[in-house]
């Protein structure tokens, strides 16, 4: 009965937008019109919100927040690379397509919570250690994404493998967070059945 009455209310407090014929936007907890702009600033500010196709009544929101992204690429927010969106259109009739959806959700959600602790690691940093905490970050980033894109990827994704450094100048190895073990972990247990899958 509890979890009933919350999805209730979660359903209450999403925004309800209609799409016209004539491409108009419709806000109706605002009896207002609006753009793909304010759609875009609504994401920003966490606002939830599902889109209806007026005629039809179908539920567009998927198209429209696509429609977004392309908006804001062709504003040269380029934030997606050539690689990955390849990698993407290519998981398209795929086998693996049904599990892409779940793990793109899980390295975000990570990648967003790496954000937030990073972020309060970064207000206690002088900008002398600034630059060296976000190149680390960066780099650990696209480390955890090169293993993924090697494990999920049915095109044998290869990053640029950088040389090696000499054993003098490596770093001291860096603690994996606890967010990260997480994430392998998930990681794993995903292969696990990708591969029983593969047997059947």
């Amino acid at each position: 009965m509890a979890q009933a009455a919350e999805a209730s209310e979660a359903t209450a407090e999403r925004v309800t937008i209609q799409k016209y014929a004539n491409r108009r936007l419709y806000n109706k907890a605002t009896s207002s019109y609006i753009t793909l702009e304010d759609l875009a600033a609504m994401v920003r500010q966490g606002v939830d919100f599902v889109v209806y196709d007026a005629k039809t009544g179908e539920d567009i929101t998927r198209k429209v927040l696509t429609q977004i992204i392309f908006e804001e690429e062709g504003r040269g927010q380029n934030l997606l690379p050539i690689q990955f969106l390849r990698q993407l259109i290519g998981f398209y009739g795929d086998r693996m397509q049904a599990f892409l959806p779940s793990f793109l959700e899980l390295s975000l959600d990570s990648f967003i919570r790496q954000q937030e602790q990073v972020k309060s690691q970064w207000a206690k940093l002088t900008p002398t250690t600034m630059g060296g905490a976000f190149e680390e970050q960066v780099r650990q980033n696209m480390v955890l994404f090169d293993r993924a894109m090697k494990m999920f990827s049915p095109f044998a994704y290869r990053g640029e493998e950088a040389p090696a450094a000499p054993a003098a100048a490596k770093a001291a190895p860096v603690p994996e967070s606890d967010d990260l073990s997480e994430l392998k972990a998930q990681m794993a247990a995903m292969q696990a059945k990708l591969e029983a899958l593969a047997k059947k």
